[in-house]
């Protein structure tokens, strides 16, 4: 299943490619940065892959995708984690879908603080008292 994506994935990428290339013409200026630029975000997606299919179940990269969907930068934001775990170490065997969960409940948990908003009445001259 994640490589009939990954080849989805690939060809959807190689089309789009043609039809920017296309649509900038041969004499297109400042491609070869853009070029470089776009090859090393595909090289650096491809190793995010690799790695989280090494470290990730089925079912868990499922939900991570599912996380993506939903919320790119949190889905972003739990990768890297799962991605720096990885290098580090700390990740011996695969991931289950109720271990990402758990990892999701820790981080969610350290990002969401409970906000307090305080209005001072008498700062804001809406005192019903004057009435």
């Amino acid at each position: 299943m994640d490589d009939e994506l990954e080849a989805i994935r690939a060809r959807r990428l190689q089309e789009l490619q043609q039809q920017h290339q296309g649509a900038k013409g041969p004499s297109g200026s400042g491609g070869d940065d853009g070029q470089a630029r776009q090859e090393r975000k595909e090289k650096e997606d491809e190793f995010r892959n690799t790695i989280l299919s090494q470290i990730l179940s089925q079912e868990a990269r499922a939900r991570l995708n599912t996380i993506k969907t939903a919320k790119p930068e949190k889905g972003k934001m739990l990768e890297d984690i799962l991605i720096n775990n990885a290098r580090m170490g700390a990740i011996s065997s695969k991931l289950s879908e109720n271990d990402l969960k758990s990892i999701l409940e820790k981080v969610s948990q350290q990002f969401n603080k409970e906000t307090k908003v305080k209005f001072d009445r008498r700062r804001a001259c809406i005192d019903s008292d004057d009435e």
